[in-house]
């Protein structure tokens, strides 16, 4: 989450006059994330989360996005709901850009994960997985393998400038990883971004997931690489094997790995480190002027990456083969 794009007063009480959500009392950005702007709307009725997609998302996919809500909180998972207006649409225009208000979740995200936690979102993103089983609306993830190397190339003549050497260390990665990736393990509905800051607990309890603005259709076992990555390292760049542990047998015990995805596993989160590196690598160098938004490290990643090339099987995120 973030904020690109102010909205005037007159243009927010126009967008909300067509919604059955009462009277703006007000509208607060929220500079976490990077990808879209997002604010929290408080009205008579309650709090909602408005979100502007920015020029990053392509307006084709919010029907998939809008729809993959209302699919996997018809199976029981617990995310913001699409609120429509009085026409019938989750979808609309403010302040020029593509526009939609979700339902407000209780909850906060955990700043320090324990195992605990971990055990409860590997459990969470299962049941997603299987949620997400029967949506009819397909997405490719365009920041798998094929997307990797052209996202590289917009950066790669000032990567040097974060670290010496990146480019070439990167430029490396990716030739291995585009030639071993795997092509058939099994598929479906992901997430792709269920970072804590995209998952709410309440008293102890997971209480909801959000922003499935990166949801697509790709491997179920990519999935659970992104959240052993961003879920189960220390702030010193190591792994907690007894995180990992977790998170791997909380997703293991609503949904078993088959053979091949364990086997793939480490491979798989050496891709997604290099996917963060790369989305994280291209913002810090192109933060718009005025935004209010945080970029990320790019070079957390690149520990995370350089771990995972010392792995030689899931042994070595603590699941006992």
């Amino acid at each position: 989450m973030a904020v690109y794009t102010e909205i005037a007063d007159d243009e927010l009480a126009s967008f909300i006059a067509g919604y059955d959500i009462g009277t703006v009392l007000s509208l607060k950005g929220i500079a976490e994330g990077v990808e879209n702007s997002n604010y929290l709307l408080v009205t008579d009725a309650g709090p909602h989360i408005l979100t502007l997609y920015e020029k990053r998302v392509d307006p084709d996919d919010l029907p998939f996005f809008i729809g993959l809500m209302d699919h996997l909180a018809s199976r029981g998972i617990i995310c913001p709901l699409p609120v429509r207006n009085r026409e019938g649409e989750a979808l609309g225009t403010l302040a020029g850009r593509p526009a939609a208000i979700v339902t407000f979740l209780q909850g906060m995200w955990v700043r320090r994960p324990r195992a605990d936690h971990c055990f409860a979102i590997g459990g969470a993103l299962a049941q997603l997985h299987i949620a997400g089983e029967g949506f009819e609306l397909t997405r490719r993830n365009a920041l798998s393998v094929d997307g990797w190397r052209p996202l590289f190339e917009r950066a790669a003549d000032r990567a040097d400038e974060v670290m010496p050497g990146l480019a070439a260390d990167i430029a490396g990665e990716l030739d291995l990883l585009e030639q071993s990736w795997p092509s058939s393990l099994p598929h479906g509905v992901i997430h792709a971004d269920l970072f804590p800051d995209n998952v709410f607990f309440l008293h102890e309890e997971l209480s909801g997931l959000i922003d499935f603005y990166f949801a697509c259709n790709d491997f179920l076992a990519y999935d659970v690489a992104v959240c052993l990555n961003a879920w189960c390292f220390e702030a010193d760049g190591s792994l907690n094997v007894t995180k990992a542990r977790a998170l791997l047998s909380g997703y293991q015990k609503v949904r078993p790995f088959t053979p091949e995805e364990l086997a793939a596993l480490p491979l798989l989160a050496r891709g997604s480190a290099l996917r963060f590196l790369l989305t994280r690598l291209y913002d810090w160098l192109n933060v718009p002027p005025g935004a209010l938004v945080a970029p990320k490290d790019p070079l957390e990643y690149l520990r995370k990456l350089r771990f995972h090339r010392t792995v030689k099987d899931v042994s070595a995120y603590g699941l006992i083969l």
